[in-house]
């Protein structure tokens, strides 16, 4: 090296510590989430939301936020494959996900060893967070969930008999499901019927055809929009009149475009926010106006909302820890309260689940219209 190259490369060295361009090193979030598999339109759909957020944030504490996203397949074991592989090859500080319960208990059994922080998007089932000291959640549980469907069915729709069809083998469906019956029969209602299927199953005519014949006023199913809009279908060409609910798993465009007419009256009970509802707060009109700029031509839903909220609590986590450390993190993520979020004022309690209200989303004319909020008697 010649003297002048020496020089030259001493003093770009010099200005470059002196002018603080050396680059921190980047705080990694991970993302495990179904994008492929039965589970991919919500897992893409969170994702959407995910990297709306980092677009709007991309850095935090001086260091770019680098996102490493991880496919779990709509699988158990891939998806504590996919929490092996972020905790211990990437390293991450931090991980959202899961949409699917079934999903996010794999993954936090891996999480839990590893000591990594994560933020649960749309995994309601109770046994997510039960007993964890890692695991948080965006969303409410189940047992709220459930208890509000019951609720809205019986006091503000006067309905007195309820029937189910639940998927035995997915535990979103038989958590929702048990929540759902043990409100209403609470509440003074009566379960008519409560019949199984299997994942995987397109035909539901036998089930239907029982149901039916038991003249229930309201059918709960707690699946997930694809199949759930199937069963509607079917249960309309048997003729039958029973209004129709589902859970959260079942705020998805695509249902009015699987399910036609069949699904004109259909309730849902959601997370309070919808792209229709009025009265917006700032976080909701926010997320609202930037989702329509980055996504033409696809409307903004709750798993959207919930995947760009997980995101944003762990930038506010960070913030106030103060260094991009996971046990500050987690401390931080432990007093979470009153954060303004797209669904309003968010608190986690101490089982680490959000505590927020139930919206009431309802097809109408073949839109999805948010029709209220209802307070679950539990």
């Amino acid at each position: 090296m010649s003297l002048r190259t020496f020089f030259a490369t001493a003093f770009l060295a010099l200005f470059v510590v002196a002018s603080g361009a050396i680059a921190a090193e980047p705080i990694k979030i991970g993302v495990y989430l179904p994008l492929t598999g039965q589970n991919a339109f919500g897992g893409q759909l969170e994702l959407d939301g995910i990297k709306l957020a980092h677009a709007e944030r991309p850095t935090v504490l001086g260091s770019q936020v680098e996102l490493v996203i991880v496919d779990n397949k709509s699988d158990k074991v891939e998806a504590a494959n996919a929490v092996t592989r972020l905790t211990a090859r990437d390293k991450v500080l931090g991980i959202i996900g899961t949409y699917g319960s079934s999903l996010a208990m794999a993954g936090g059994e891996v999480a839990e060893k590893a000591k990594t922080p994560v933020i649960g998007t749309s995994c309601t089932n109770p046994l997510v967070t039960t007993g964890k000291n890692y695991y948080f959640r965006a969303c409410y549980i189940d047992p709220y969930q459930g208890a509000g469907g019951a609720t809205y069915a019986i006091k503000n729709l006067g309905f007195k008999r309820a029937a189910i069809l639940k998927d035995v083998s997915n535990d979103y469906a038989v958590g929702l499901a048990k929540f759902f019956s043990d409100s209403f029969k609470k509440q003074g209602g009566e379960i008519v019927d409560n019949i199984n299927y299997n994942s995987g199953d397109q035909d539901f005519t036998p089930q239907l055809t029982q149901i039916i014949s038991n003249k229930p006023d309201v059918l709960f199913i707690p699946a997930y929009f694809a199949e759930g809009a199937i069963i509607m279908k079917q249960a309309r060409e048997l003729g039958a009149t029973f209004r129709i609910m589902g859970g959260d798993a079942m705020d998805n465009p695509d249902v009015v475009n699987i399910g036609g007419a069949a699904v004109e009256g259909f309730i849902i009970t959601a997370f309070p926010y919808a792209a229709s509802m009025p009265n917006m707060n700032p976080q909701a009109r926010q997320f609202t106006e930037a989702y329509s700029k980055l996504y033409p031509g696809k409307e903004p839903n709750m798993n959207s909302a919930l995947g760009y909220t997980c995101y944003m609590m762990f930038i506010d986590a960070l913030e106030r820890a103060g260094k991009a450390d996971s046990e500050a993190v987690t401390a931080a993520l432990n007093n979470v309260k009153d954060l303004p979020t797209v669904f309003g004022p968010l608190t986690l309690n101490s089982a680490h689940d959000a505590e927020m209200a139930i919206g009431i989303i309802e097809i109408r004319n073949g839109q999805r219209q948010y029709v209220g909020e209802v307070t679950p008697e539990m």
